[in-house]
């Protein structure tokens, strides 16, 4: 399967007093608001940490269910928390908090699904993936 998803930002002025907004191809975010007070400060909006978590939980909770399902369990709920630790100008960890409600599976046997389901989750991938940047002036 392949496909190309989009988002798109737009800032306007300086870091520390401009503005910006996000806005998903699908629409779950739709001029979803972020800023300098979002992302450092506590404010009303979003930032990138928090939708790379965000990201990163989902993508994580979903291939692990594929995984469990190809092992013939079917999780209740499978609950993912993604910190994402910022520290001097760059992500240094994303732990990934599991609680799994998964009928009939033995600890160990969830716990190596899991590390699995962590190592090949697209998102987790990511993180070490080649970033094209295709540039010009309007």
């Amino acid at each position: 399967m392949n496909f190309i998803r989009k988002a798109y930002a737009t800032w306007k002025g300086s870091g520390k007093e401009g503005q910006g907004t996000l806005t998903t191809e699908s629409t779950v975010l739709q001029d979803t608001q972020y800023s300098y007070n979002t992302r450092f400060e506590h404010g009303n909006g979003t930032n990138p940490e928090e939708l790379i978590g965000a990201a990163h939980a989902g993508c994580f909770s979903m291939q692990l269910s594929f995984l469990l399902g190809e092992e013939g369990y079917t999780p209740n709920s499978l609950d993912v928390e993604a910190k994402v630790e910022f520290k001097d100008g760059e992500i240094v960890k994303i732990i990934l908090d599991l609680k799994g409600d998964v009928p009939e599976i033995k600890n160990d046997q969830f716990n190596e699904i899991a590390e699995k389901a962590k190592s090949v989750c697209p998102i987790s991938k990511l993180l070490n993936a080649e970033i094209e940047l295709i540039s010009h002036l309007s």
